[in-house]
């Protein structure tokens, strides 16, 4: 039976500062990205148009940072990472830096399908969206007015005037999915606006292949959010395959073991993980990471903090 897991950031907003609607909205968010995912897997498709289902659908929410509601780099502009892996046969898709593609994952899709490249960047990246017939848009849809917000506390931070710490959720986000379908194949897809004042050209950890994306059929499929540089550094996802193929670790172990380096690095991080046998895993050391899963007995669960994952009661009925 299929598994699916998805996350929206380990970067969560501190929860005295969520206001009621915030909360549900970002809530409603993930569950509608769990139903796009799991409607495809429901139905017999393939575990790597399941993961790029569920992270367009959290690219199009704007509680998340990525697509729309992505954060603004120093220029106060976007740019956009993407990453997608089939663990069939480990093919793999990214691009890096873009700055019109409405979904940056579908683009990393294509990047996988139709050309002989793993990695666009830049120009190019936007470029080959173009030539594929992807949706173009200009800047101002990617950008809302909490993140511009985020960019002028940003601002304040640099000038030495900012009276309160910025939270994990002012700095950084990331989207991903991982799935395991019926026919035992593994898939990871993640997308982010990178984190908030970046500098410009910066690429972190997700559109790199066995930093933060990784999926290899028989052994894990992984999806990290956090600070790049430090999962770019361990290798995060390759890492968990490689305990897992290799040493033999159990999923949880190797998960464990990961966040434990990061932990250990002062990175709040979190992923996403799940195994040859559909066993799934989402582990985190912040205060919260935004989470849902559908475990192989279709039991659908939604959470932000460490005590607020709770069973879906009516996932069933919207899809």
């Amino acid at each position: 039976m299929a598994s699916l897991v998805i996350h929206g950031g380990a970067g969560t907003i501190p929860r005295a500062n969520f206001t009621p609607e915030s909360y549900q909205a970002a809530r409603d968010g993930l569950a509608d990205a769990l139903r796009a995912g799991w409607a495809v897997l429901a139905r017999g498709g393939l575990a790597v148009d399941a993961v790029e289902a569920a992270v367009v659908a959290l690219e199009d929410h704007p509680s998340f940072n990525a697509g729309h509601g992505a954060v603004l780099n120093a220029a106060g502009d976007h740019e956009l990472d993407a990453a997608i892996m089939d663990g069939r046969q480990r093919m793999a898709g990214a691009i890096a830096s873009a700055r019109a593609i409405r979904n940056p994952v579908r683009a990393a899709r294509r990047v996988m399908d139709a050309s002989d490249c793993v990695l666009l960047s830049a120009a190019g990246a936007d470029a080959f969206a173009r030539e594929q017939g992807l949706d173009m848009v200009e800047q101002s849809y990617f950008t809302t007015s909490l993140r511009q917000q985020h960019w002028l506390r940003a601002e304040e931070e640099k000038a030495g005037l900012l009276k309160r710490e910025r939270s994990e959720a002012e700095k950084h986000g990331t989207v991903g999915a991982v799935a395991f379908d019926d026919a035992g194949n593994l898939a990871a897809a993640t997308s982010t606006g990178g984190y908030t004042y970046k500098r410009v050209g910066r690429v972190g950890d997700t559109p790199i292949i066995g930093a933060g994306t990784y999926a290899s059929n028989g052994v894990v499929a992984v999806s990290c959010t956090g600070l790049g540089e430090y999962f770019i550094r361990r290798g995060t996802a390759h890492d968990i395959a490689a305990r897992i193929h290799y040493a033999g670790e159990s999923l949880a172990t190797a998960t464990a073991a990961a966040i434990a380096d990061l932990t250990e690095d002062k990175c709040g991080a979190g992923l996403i993980a799940v195994d040859g046998m559909g066993n799934i895993a989402m582990p985190h050391n912040t205060e919260g990471m935004y989470r849902g899963s559908v475990t192989a007995d279709g039991v659908a669960s939604v959470g932000i903090y460490v005590d607020d994952f709770a069973k879906l009661e009516s996932f069933a009925a919207g899809l």
